[in-house]
């Protein structure tokens, strides 16, 4: 319920009357906004006393004092001065210069009259330039009195200066809008920028806003725009007395024309205002009139509808002005009429409500008839042409009502003396507070500050959390193809697809490569690649291949990083080839694609990708996921329903390609390799007269994805029994709580201390267990004297024996090798890899030169990760363009099933011949062996096949001795 915020009593009818009718206005104006009259109330006996008359008065007091304390803006005025003229100019200033009695507790913010201010401005530099010495010319006058506006800035001067300190501490202090905003902005830009940048752009922030606030206290910029000089421009009450400017001079996009007709019309009021100062009667009129023309429009923009604030919203009350005693000596009268006059010629209503009392023995009626101009000079050459222009100076007056016409917007209240004597004592009169709207407090300042401040809060929130989320995420520009996930080790890395500059997965990785590659770093091969994506022509036909692999690892552990390192480098090397050498119009661009270490996270990293080829039709599969997860079928399904082909490079999964017709593997498959391996078994098996044999397994742990070792333990077992050995147990070893090093003790005492130790052993493990398992069968009693067979996979041929597995001299390695490069050609491609290397490192540092005999054989290719993944780039690159012409995804996958690259270093790459949904028989393989594995190790290549061949291997070409 709304307060009462005031109570009294009625002391007559006359008082409850007019009360009631004032109350109903007020209140009636937030439904309907009825039309605002000036109320004059009267005793109707004029010849009543000055007793009668103080009853009236007290009327209007006790309204006044009624509507104080209840958020309607209210004004009493007294009149005062040495004239009428003067003392009703001293109420209309009162009005717009000096605060309204409800200022603090207001409905909305005070009034602001920005029309009554210019014209201010105009009586001081007029008053100014009138009271020096010199008379001159009318137009030397108006052009001092046009320079005295430029030197106050077309504004009234105030009392007091603001000095730099205290406009830069006005201008951020907390509690203003504009201190919130600067506070919350320097919030986000902390967390943006760092905090030096920070500091910078708050100190020229705060000098900027010193400046600007002593600029626009002191100089209104972009003049001509301000409602007020539009209004001074454009009002018809001016036009007769700047005939010469029109109105329709002003344009907000003419800052000189309109510039021109403010100039004029300034100067034309200045004129007028230095006549009125002089007593003369039609300009005084016209002064006033103006004032009050200004006041109502400058009221009535208060209350504007549409407005950006919603003031209409938020006032829902009228102006009411109060005249204990309106008479002609006190300018009251002088002021009624110059309202009623204004209203009169004006199309636009205003809110004003006025409430006067006039004295029992006054009449109300109109200004009396301005005494007539002198007539003009009837025998002068120009008579007619002075007859126009008096006309002129009179228009603006005589559009007034004339003197017996009545005051239309006057509303008479003659009160009887029944009424004004006849006691209401038990009358009670009360006023409630006036509500503030919804609008007030949707759009108050500190609501919008509030919603401000937390917007950007939100904003820093949100710019955090993107940060937090995604590997480039600022709060302008972030990039969603890439985001931050927990690796294996709970440290932070990058997942996804690089697709902007600042997204770098090897940055700072300073792996390098081995063999001829040594010095070349991670680092800089991913440079590389960006460096030949940057050189493609803006509009140049290209086609965009995804390179996806394992380019993120531990921080204490860089060789985690190896495999995507090599794979990177051959995919770099093919783009270098058909960017800077090959005759191609087609471009190659490569995108890199993180699945994470191991590629645990390569679900991820997939669908990052198919949001990419989404948008960018250039993307025509995808090279690598060359790790055989419990994640690589969902993620080549994922890629077949988005129209992706997949060309895997070291990936040895036997289902892939039965399972999905986008899938087109360069890697002999676990069982391709355990067939070949087996044609080595079975020849040993048949030279032992009981061969027993044992599988030695990795466990899979909660967070290992890894499928290759589950594979391998599965391919093991029946390979060694169609191979003539009888299993005699399957033993699985963990690893260490890090996850770095494998328990093997307890699977090798078991083992080797059987009542008979086996003949042969399948291991299916990772390559960075083998140094453990060799010397652990070279150190363990019953194995370190006996000659053993080790049987393994694929992953042995990253291998690199040290000095820890020399005591296991006779054990015998066989496993099998994805890129038989023996078996191949291309051996231009080893020297041709190696100059474009050498472009990559600094100047003056050179490359060791390659075996002359077998280039395949330096380090940098012997695990041939870099070889497969060149090829399987040259298959795909391949696909994609058909007379040196870009197709899209779909053709690509289909003209997959066509390639044949001949002389490639492994042989011929092709998948013609296969179907979907079958084995592809077309990969190369190698049968390799290793006795003495330690630091003089030697290893020789059983036999094999290269890429393309179709012929089956026969126990007969992979003879042992």
């Amino acid at each position: 319920m709304t307060r009462k915020v005031w109570r009294d009593s009625a002391e007559n009818e006359a008082a409850s009357a007019v009360f009631h009718l004032m109350q109903q206005l007020i209140d009636q104006y937030r439904v309907n906004r009825p039309v605002m009259p000036l109320v004059v109330a009267q005793a109707e006996d004029a010849s009543a006393g000055p007793e009668t008359d103080a009853r009236v008065e007290q009327i209007v007091r006790q309204v006044h004092r009624a509507n104080q304390l209840r958020r309607v803006p209210v004004k009493l005025l007294d009149g005062g001065g040495d004239t009428p003229y003067e003392a009703a100019l001293s109420m209309v200033r009162a009005l717009t210069e000096r605060p309204w009695e409800t200022r603090g507790t207001s409905q909305y913010k005070p009034f602001v009259f920005p029309r009554s201010r210019l014209l201010a401005a105009i009586e001081q530099a007029t008053a100014t330039v009138v009271a020096q010495p010199g008379r001159g010319s009318a137009r030397e006058r108006d052009e001092r009195i046009l320079e005295q506006l430029g030197s106050l800035r077309w504004r009234p001067s105030r009392s007091g200066r603001n000095s730099w300190w205290d406009s830069l501490r006005a201008s951020v202090r907390p509690e203003t809008f504009l201190g919130a905003v600067f506070i919350a902005v320097l919030s986000v830009l902390l967390g943006e920028i760092g905090w030096v940048l920070t500091a910078l752009v708050a100190a020229a922030a705060l000098l900027g806003l010193a400046v600007v606030r002593l600029m626009t206290r002191a100089a209104p910029p972009l003049l001509w725009l301000r409602g007020a000089s539009r209004w001074l421009a454009t009002t018809s009450s001016l036009a007769a007395s700047s005939t010469a400017y029109p109105s329709d001079g002003w344009s907000r996009f003419s800052p000189s024309g309109s510039w021109r007709v403010i100039r004029a019309r300034a100067a034309a009021v200045a004129e007028r205002v230095a006549d009125a100062a002089a007593g003369d009667e039609h300009a005084r009129q016209f002064h006033l009139e103006l004032r009050v023309q200004a006041l109502l429009e400058d009221l009535l923009d208060s209350y504007r509808a549409h407005a950006p604030d919603w003031r209409r919203s938020k006032r829902t009350v009228p102006p009411v002005v109060f005249l204990p005693t309106a008479t002609q000596d006190n300018g009251g009268v002088l002021l009624i009429n110059a309202v009623n006059n204004v209203r009169s010629r004006r199309s636009e209503v205003d809110p004003l409500l006025l409430l006067a009392s006039l004295p029992a023995d006054r009449i109300m009626r109109h200004t009396p008839p301005l005494p007539p101009e002198p007539p003009a000079n009837a025998g002068a050459s120009t008579g007619a042409r002075a007859r126009y222009e008096t006309w002129v100076e009179d228009l603006s007056v005589g559009q007034a009502p004339a003197a017996a016409v009545t005051l239309a917007w006057v509303l008479r209240l003659p009160l009887s003396s029944e009424q004004l004597t006849h006691e209401h004592a038990h009358l009670q009169l009360v006023t409630h507070r006036v509500r503030r709207t919804w609008a007030w407090w949707v759009m108050s300042r500190r609501t919008v500050t509030l919603v401000l401040v937390c917007a950007l809060l939100g904003t820093f929130l949100w710019s955090a959390h993107w940060k937090e989320t995604y590997c480039h995420g600022p709060l302008v520009g972030r990039s969603t193809d890439s985001v931050r996930l927990a690796g294996p080790g709970g440290a932070d890395e990058c997942v996804g697809v690089a697709t902007v500059p600042q997204v770098r997965f090897a940055e700072g990785n300073t792996l390098q490569l081995n063999g001829v590659g040594k010095g070349v770093t991670f680092e800089r091969i991913e440079q590389a690649i960006r460096e030949q994506n940057a050189g493609i022509a803006p509009g140049a036909p290209r086609v965009t291949v995804v390179y996806a692999g394992p380019l993120t690892g531990t921080d204490t552990n860089r060789e985690d990083t190896r495999k995507g390192l090599e794979e990177l480098t051959g995919v770099y090397l093919h783009q270098r080839f058909v960017n800077d050498t090959a005759n191609r119009s087609a471009k190659l661009r490569v995108l890199t694609a993180n699945g994470g270490q191991d590629m645990l996270r390569q679900t991820t990293a997939v669908k990052k990708i198919i949001e990419v080829a989404r948008r960018d039709s250039s993307v025509v599969g995808v090279v690598g996921l060359g790790r055989n997860t419990t994640e690589s079928a969902a993620v080549t399904g994922l890629l077949q329903r988005a129209g992706l082909p997949v060309v895997d490079t070291t990936n040895s999964g036997s289902d892939l390609a039965r399972e999905y017709p986008n899938y087109f593997g360069l890697a002999a498959t676990d069982e391709e390799q355990a067939d070949a391996v087996g044609l080595v078994a079975g020849q040993l098996a048949d030279r032992l007269d009981d061969p027993q044999a044992v599988v030695l397994s990795r466990k899979v742990g909660n967070e290992d994805k890894d499928r290759y070792t589950t594979e391998q333990r599965r391919v093991g077992l029946r390979m060694l029994k169609e191979s003539g050995f009888a299993l005699v147990s399957d033993t699985r070893y963990s690893l260490s709580k890090d996850g770095n090093s494998a328990n093997l003790d307890a699977p090798l005492h078991a083992i080797c201390g059987a009542e008979r130790v086996p003949d042969a052993l399948y291991f299916a493990g990772r390559v960075e267990d083998v140094n453990t398992l060799m010397s652990g069968l070279g150190q363990t009693a019953g194995c370190s004297d006996k000659a053993i067979t080790v049987f393994t996979g694929d992953d042995l041929t990253k291998a690199r024996f040290d000095d820890a597995t020399k005591l296991a001299d006779k054990v015998t390695l066989y496993y099998g090798a994805l890129a038989p490069m023996s078996q191949g050609g291309g051996r231009a491609f080893y020297e041709d890899s190696r100059k474009a290397l050498q472009s990559l490192l600094p100047e003056g540092q050179q490359l060791p030169a390659l075996p002359k005999e077998r280039p395949y054989e330096d380090r940098l290719f012997t695990s041939g990760q870099t070889v497969i993944s060149y090829q399987a780039t040259a298959a795909l690159y391949a696909a994609a363009t058909r007379s040196d012409n870009p197709q899209s995804a779909a053709e690509t996958w289909a003209t997959l099933y066509s390639v044949a690259l001949h002389d490639m270093p492994t042989g011929t790459i092709t998948f013609r011949g296969t179907i979907p949904y079958t084995d592809q028989r077309v990969h190369g393989l190698d049968v390799v062996e290793v006795t003495r594995p330690g630091p003089d190790a030697r290893s020789r290549s059983v036999c094999g096949r290269a890429a393309g061949d179709r012929t089956p291997l026969t126990r007969a070409d992979c003879r042992v001795p």
